[in-house]
């Protein structure tokens, strides 16, 4: 892995409060970009994306979530959504809009900017739908919250890689 981007991928935190500083469109084209680029299963690039920037509509966005004080606080929302009319496999989208997702935040880190991604708000989505007038073969995945930093989170442990590690069944290998 290059040294750049696997320093990128160990210093991107998530960023929970703003500066008033609004990102411009060139930074958000370049993040959508970045969502695009994700693999996914026979190509298909299951997402879609709303961008939400005014004040009002991030204000109520914030209504459905225990989150509420991040949407405020952040001056741009993506709200992102799987495009039901295109998804042929549902697990396999499912991890392909997530690696969208993390294209957006590892692109955001490097752009200068910070984000947050919230899962939390799906637990209303049918209602948060409803509030965003979003076509009825959009399902929202989650929202992501964008804009300059405000904090600059502590590093964060991760458990050793040695306990991530499943040993492989051997004896019903060699049966094989």
């Amino acid at each position: 892995m290059e040294e750049s981007i696997s320093k990128v991928i160990r210093q991107r935190r998530s960023i929970r409060k703003f500066t008033d500083q609004i990102p411009g469109d060139k930074e958000i084209e370049q993040i959508l970009e970045a969502a695009r680029w994700a693999p996914s299963g026979q190509n298909n690039q299951p997402w879609k994306f709303m961008i939400i920037q005014d004040t009002k509509t991030r204000e109520g966005l914030a209504q459905f979530t225990s989150y509420k004080r991040i949407v405020r606080g952040a001056p741009i929302s993506i709200v992102v959504c799987l495009d039901t009319v295109i998804s042929y496999n549902r697990d396999k989208d499912l991890m392909a809009i997530g690696a969208a997702i993390e294209n957006m935040l590892l692109c955001v880190y490097s752009l200068g900017l910070g984000a947050c991604w919230l899962g939390e708000i799906i637990n209303r989505k049918e209602k948060v739908s409803q509030y965003i007038d979003l076509a009825g073969d959009l399902e929202i995945m989650a929202v992501v919250v964008i804009g300059y930093p405000a904090e600059n989170p502590d590093d964060v442990a991760r458990r050793p890689l040695k306990e991530l590690l499943i040993e492989p069944p051997r004896s019903k290998l060699r049966g094989i």
